[in-house]
């Protein structure tokens, strides 16, 4: 009998530990007064430059091309916007004697937000799955998030979103699309330039959630509303979490199957659809929920760290699938790899 191994290293991403550093810096040396307006004002900066630098690294030749597999799109449009929030949905029975109201507030948001990029493709890459689908996946994911995600909050939250407005969603479309069309536009003229230091750039990234990160749990800390999660709440809270990925992951994997698509793409919808962006759930948040975001964003990050282990084993597991017959110049032999980190989206 074969022996169960666990694995040697853990796939926890560094940049949690980070994450919750911020936090812990938040706790101790929170932002106040006119500090608190700096952070403020740094972090929608930060958010506008880091989604000026998505729109500069998408191809839009690429994007265009992925346009022709509009079933896979729209598949993953599916899990990540009508079928997430239907389990988001479902989980309010909980409240309050599982889930305390903030909780299954910020629960609810998670469900709404768009799908990763940057760790969808890695994972799918990993996977040996059809990476430029997951590309176009994750980024159309991401641009109809924009949208789709304060519609959806406005009429699942209501006045829990923080009196959601249109004066919200316009705030989150200048902050979000605006920069992201603006680094497409520029992208001719400085899109060599972000290839040539993508890694520093990155920085960049990682950075602009941290700052985001400690700005919302600096305005939670001046509130006081933290002494409203215990422990055994939070732990309710990850059991929850990891059930409904669990039937993402199911829905996913076997929903693709049963719509005729292949392995590739199968492994591409699995990765694509059963995952949240904590980058594009955070500056969300912070227009949504304001004072509040903190509590809000909580299970995102948990989440987000959640999906990360899972789909690490996933991806290693699926990856020593037996390779299928591939005939000369089909379009599985020309689906092209990229590297394999898994950074967070």
């Amino acid at each position: 009998m074969k022996r169960l191994q666990w694995p040697r290293r853990m796939p926890v991403d560094p940049y949690i530990v980070l994450l919750l550093g911020t936090v812990g810096l938040a706790a101790l040396l929170p932002a106040r007064g006119a500090a608190g307006q700096v952070a403020s004002g740094a972090s929608t900066a930060a958010i506008a430059f880091l989604f000026f630098l998505y729109g500069a690294r998408l191809s839009t030749r690429e994007a265009v091309a992925g346009l022709k597999h509009w079933r896979l799109h729209v598949t993953v449009l599916a899990c990540t916007f009508v079928l997430f929030p239907l389990l988001g949905i479902a989980a309010r029975g909980l409240v309050p004697v599982v889930l305390t109201h903030d909780l299954y507030t910020g629960l609810l948001f998670l469900t709404l937000v768009p799908s990763t990029i940057q760790s969808s493709i890695a994972f799918t890459s990993i996977a040996r799955g059809n990476v430029p689908a997951a590309i176009c996946a994750g980024s159309f994911s991401s641009l109809a998030g924009i949208v789709i995600t304060p519609l959806l909050a406005a009429a699942l939250l209501g006045n829990s979103g923080g009196g959601f407005s249109l004066d919200s969603l316009v705030k989150i479309v200048l902050q979000l699309l605006v920069p992201f069309l603006a680094g497409q536009v520029l992208r001719h003229w400085i899109g060599g330039f972000i290839t040539r230091h993508r890694k520093v750039l990155g920085l960049v990234d990682r950075g602009s959630i941290l700052l985001v990160v400690y700005t919302a749990f600096s305005e939670g800390m001046v509130q006081g509303i933290w002494h409203q999660v215990s422990p055994l709440r939070l732990g309710v809270l990850l059991g929850v979490e990891a059930a409904i990925l669990a039937v993402m992951l199911v829905l996913t994997w076997y929903g693709g199957r049963a719509l005729g698509f292949d392995r590739e793409d199968r492994i591409a919808i699995q990765f694509a659809g059963s995952k949240k962006s904590l980058a594009s759930g955070l500056p969300m948040a912070s227009v949504l929920f304001g004072a509040h975001a903190s509590l809000a964003v909580l299970p995102l990050m948990l989440f987000h760290q959640m999906q990360l282990m899972v789909c690490a084993v996933i991806a290693k597991r699926r990856s020593h699938d037996p390779r299928p017959a591939v005939s000369p110049g089909s379009a599985a032999g020309s689906r092209t790899s990229v590297g394999t980190g898994t950074r967070s989206g």
